[in-house]
């Protein structure tokens, strides 16, 4: 996705992370995908590098869909399509 569309996108449950350091925000993210429904997205708050890497690889194991990050000041919201 482009960073306008994600800037648009309305997330149907978001995970805040910021403050913990890996694996905090990817089990944070695990717990949290089971609160939503197939199709659904899950924004994940976090301030932790590594995140970025780390969730979209886990996605792609699970066969859940990456769809980007989008990087505020401080901290980076990683979204992904259950």
């Amino acid at each position: 996705m482009t960073t306008d569309e994600l800037k648009n996108l309305v997330a149907d449950n978001s995970v805040d992370a910021r403050g913990t350091a890996c694996p905090g925000p990817l089990l944070a993210a695990k717990k949290a995908i089971g609160s939503i429904k197939t199709g659904e997205i899950l924004e994940i708050l976090s301030t932790d590098e590594g995140t970025k890497r780390d969730i979209p690889k886990w996605a792609g194991k699970k066969g859940h869909e990456f769809l980007g990050t989008l990087e505020e000041s401080g901290y980076f919201k990683i979204y992904m399509k259950k």
